[in-house]
């Protein structure tokens, strides 16, 4: 397989599906963050927290179920997911009329269930984490003969996840960089190949949980790295096995890869809040905890982080404020 598994057209197919559905979301700067930051960085903001199902993840799901053949969508479609993707496909299927099951963890965000389960989807509350979800899942390919929406392994769902990098490059007048959070590896992967074809002097970095470390010990490693658990109250990071589709582009194109612990995720939550007023999950938090590791290297310079979801419970976000994480 090529280092790159989609693209700029690909890109350019995923916002045709997308755009009738959605709206770009805002690109903004905030002078009290590039004070919190410091050395005279210029951060910009991608509010992809303000996406109809709170997060990102709703390109990739109308990207890849509006791709669907008509017998697929009759068939209907599973994924597995921690929340934020399999609300992007639920509400994805809600609209375009196609039936959805989704592949949760036992204990999962309860908010995030009921989220999904609002937009029509069939929850199956199955397996310790995302990992075992996703072996649910794939079991009721077989059994159902549904079609698999995979939240990282799938064209069309990096396409989708593309869709917001292409909206920073059009949106901002300058950026020298980017840093982005890692779950499966979706949105790096998407802004490097939007970056290839209309910026490509633009550096990508990446970040990742310290207790959810695979893709960031694989890219350092040049090779698929599996980590024995998912340690972090960011669940949208929380994976143990880097993704064949994404990983050999991270490698190839990142210029850097670094890991935050909880505590540095909760701590660019608070400023993310204090700044911006506006809320993120843990995962959402991760550009700003890693360009905050990474700011003597990008001094003074034009930088573009993502929240990419607010979906946190009640229960978190409380620990969260009160500094217990």
């Amino acid at each position: 397989m090529s280092a790159w598994p989609i693209s700029f057209d690909d890109v350019l197919r995923a916002r045709q599906r997308i755009t009738p559905h959605l709206e770009p979301t805002p690109l903004r700067q905030y002078t009290s963050l590039d004070a919190a930051v410091g050395a005279g960085i210029h951060v910009l903001v991608k509010h992809e927290n303000l996406n109809p199902t709170g997060a990102f993840k709703v390109r990739n799901g109308l990207s890849a179920i509006g791709a669907l053949t008509l017998e697929d969508k009759k068939r209907g479609v599973v994924t597995a997911s921690t929340g934020n993707h399999g609300q992007g496909v639920a509400y994805a299927g809600k609209l375009l009329g196609v039936p959805v099951a989704v592949c949760v963890p036992m204990g999962n965000n309860p908010e995030k269930n009921e989220a999904m389960r609002g937009f029509g989807a069939e929850l199956v509350e199955e397996g310790k984490d995302y990992d075992e979800a996703l072996e649910v899942a794939q079991r009721l390919v077989h059994e159902r003969g549904m079609h698999l929406v995979h939240g990282t392994n799938d064209k069309d769902v990096v396409a989708g996840a593309a869709t917001l990098a292409l909206e920073i490059l059009e949106q901002a007048a300058s950026l020298d960089a980017m840093v982005i959070a890692v779950g499966g590896g979706s949105q790096a992967v998407g802004a490097m190949t939007v970056a290839r074809r209309l910026m490509p002097g633009l550096k990508v970095y990446a970040v990742q949980a310290q207790g959810a470390a695979a893709a960031h010990d694989s890219w350092h490693a040049k090779k698929p790295v599996e980590v024995p658990a998912a340690d972090t109250f960011a669940e949208g990071l929380a994976t143990r096995k880097p993704y064949e589709m994404t990983l050999p582009a991270l490698i190839e194109g990142l210029t850097g890869f670094v890991t935050v612990s909880d505590g540095e995720l909760a701590e660019a939550m608070r400023i993310l809040l204090r700044t911006t007023h506006t809320l993120v999950e843990g995962a959402g938090a991760a550009g700003l905890a890693g360009l905050l590791k990474l700011r003597d290297q990008l001094a003074g310079k034009t930088v573009a982080i993502i929240l990419s979801g607010a979906n946190i419970d009640t229960t978190t976000l409380r620990r969260v404020l009160n500094g217990q994480i």
